[in-house]
């Protein structure tokens, strides 16, 4: 009796006690499965970043963050579980890192309120913010990067590739299909001609696809991959000779894990990115003393200046400054998902914030709007060094092509918009 007693007090005192609010940030992550290379160095950065604005500055305006990490193992009906599970927590935005996940969630965040920033993969067309209010995938969507290759490659010939075979080497999903549509847009533009090759879930048997190309002999090989499907098309790549150079990754097929098992032979693969590379900015200095050496790093700690850590800590960065941007609209400092819808929407990145936050140029430089949810569509091109064993980039910020992109953006979504009986609107009009 003593004891239940005793528990009840504690009850009691824990119910009169005020709650402290926290700004809830979702990582629906994936540290299991064929992904898990991937996914662990992005789950990493994303928390890391958080974790030093709780223990360097207390937050953001004053407010705690608090990162709920829910496992999908890149499983797209696992992926909406983790949504469900977690969205009465006050989360304020999900960042899935699944392009499957996302088709799921776009219809679950405009009924519930809730922003989803799928930075660099998910809907295309959600950058258009009159259609997908709760969406955004700035700085730059996957239309955008297609784009990006083909004017690195125009840059590479003179402004001339017309006659010139190039081969895109897709994983056979929603993911892989994205950019299919541009590039044949942009083949009847610069008289390219175009092939598309698919590659099954989870991509560790390319045999087949890898003879078609030796076969088939094109100039360039772009490729829409992820995970282990990466690595072994790099490894087959090798296998047939095809010159490294002439080989350009999306950049999600840029990271460390895919090169490093070819070695020596990975030597000049290319890829897209969307932000900058390595730890030589001050932020990593704080990380080091307020994270890494208080032994408060995510996972195992061994990821950091990774390509995909600094990919997650630039998504928390961004997620970060749209809450205090939110903060600032409202004069609120525990703000809602509504909140932070707003403050996402209205979102501008200039190379003066960045400077301040210790990412001097981390980045492009963007801004949003109701109608603009994606950024500045700008990304550059890295190359790898397999003697040094490091990326190195290799242009200045490369800018999509607009009159090609965004009309396709516009045919898209309205098309979505008439299926689904939205009349396009800013949020708050």
């Amino acid at each position: 009796m003593k004891k239940r007693l005793a528990t009840m007090a504690v009850a009691a005192v824990m119910a009169a006690s005020p709650v402290l609010a926290d700004l809830v940030f979702p990582s629906l992550s994936y540290r299991t499965g064929p992904y898990a290379a991937g996914g662990i160095p992005f789950a990493d950065g994303y928390a890391d970043y958080f974790t030093l604005l709780n223990e360097r500055d207390g937050g953001i305006g004053g407010v705690m963050t608090r990162v709920i990490e829910c496992e999908t193992g890149y499983n797209t009906e696992k992926g909406v579980e983790c949504y469900e599970a977690t969205k009465g927590e006050g989360s304020l935005v999900y960042q899935p890192l699944s392009t499957g996940i996302t088709y799921q969630l776009i219809p679950k965040v405009e009924a519930d309120g809730i922003p989803l920033h799928t930075m660099g993969y998910g809907r295309t067309s959600a950058a258009n913010g009159k259609v997908f209010n709760n969406v955004f995938n700035y700085p730059a969507n996957y239309w955008d990067g297609a784009s990006i290759a083909i004017k690195h490659l125009l840059e590479e010939n003179g402004g001339d590739i017309s006659g010139k075979k190039i081969s895109l080497v897709y994983h056979n999903s929603a993911y892989g299909k994205e950019p299919i549509r541009t590039l044949e847009e942009l083949s009847s533009k610069h008289g390219y001609e175009l092939t598309t090759i698919a590659v099954d879930h989870p991509g560790q048997e390319q045999k087949s696809q890898w003879l078609q190309i030796r076969r088939e002999r094109p100039d360039y090989v772009i490729m829409w991959g992820w995970g282990v499907m990466n690595q072994v098309a790099i490894q087959e790549a090798a296998n047939i000779r095809f010159p490294m150079e002439n080989f350009i990754g999306v950049w999600w097929s840029g990271s460390e894990n895919d090169v490093l098992p070819a070695g020596e032979a990975a030597n000049g693969y290319k890829s897209l990115n969307m932000h900058n590379i390595g730890t030589d900015y001050p932020i990593y200095a704080d990380l080091q003393q307020y994270v890494i050496d208080a032994g408060k790093a995510a996972g195992a700690g061994d990821q950091v200046g990774t390509v995909l850590y600094n990919r997650g800590f630039y998504a928390a960065m961004l997620a970060a400054e749209a809450a205090r941007k939110a903060q600032e609209i409202h004069g609120e400092t525990d703000i809602t998902p509504a909140m932070m819808r707003d403050g996402m929407a209205a979102l501008e990145m200039t190379e003066e914030r960045m400077a301040e936050l210790g990412m001097p140029n981390f980045g492009p430089a963007f801004s949003v709007s109701c109608e603009n949810h994606g950024g500045s569509g700008q990304g550059k091109i890295q190359q790898w060094d397999a003697v040094a064993q490091e990326w190195n980039i290799i242009t200045d910020w490369i800018t999509s092509d607009k009159d090609v992109i965004q009309p396709l953006i516009m045919e898209d979504s309205e098309a979505f918009a008439a299926e689904n009986n939205i009349t396009p609107a800013c949020a708050d009009s």
